[in-house]
């Protein structure tokens, strides 16, 4: 399944279903049992999403920095990143809800 965030404003972003029941987890939005398959973001709801998002990249980053610092303090070779980083998977997604909320349009999916 894929998810695909669209808008009145931009472009379609569109992610595979495991990336895009963890964005929409971090947002807050429910993903069990279906809830997920369709839904909506209000402007209001935006500012919230982005720093649920940025919080989370952030997040992402510094545990992958202190894993890196505790190998290399363990003379172990550091653990290897994830090919494609939650940071490029989002960035769409963030730039897409900021211009909506800029707007006052909404994003939706599954619709």
């Amino acid at each position: 399944m894929l998810y695909k965030f669209k808008s009145k404003i931009t472009g379609d972003v569109i992610m595979l279903q495991p990336n895009g029941r963890r964005v929409l987890e971090i947002i807050g939005k429910d993903t069990q049992d279906g809830a997920a398959d369709k839904g909506i973001i209000l402007p209001e709801q935006m500012l919230a999403a982005i720093a649920a998002l940025e919080a989370a990249i952030a997040k992402e980053e510094a545990d992958y920095k202190a894993n890196e610092a505790a190998a290399l303090a363990r003379n172990e070779n550091p653990p290897r990143s994830e090919s494609i980083t939650l940071r490029q998977r989002a960035l769409p997604l963030i730039d897409m809800l900021r211009r909506c909320e800029k707007a006052g349009k909404e994003v939706v999916w599954g619709v």
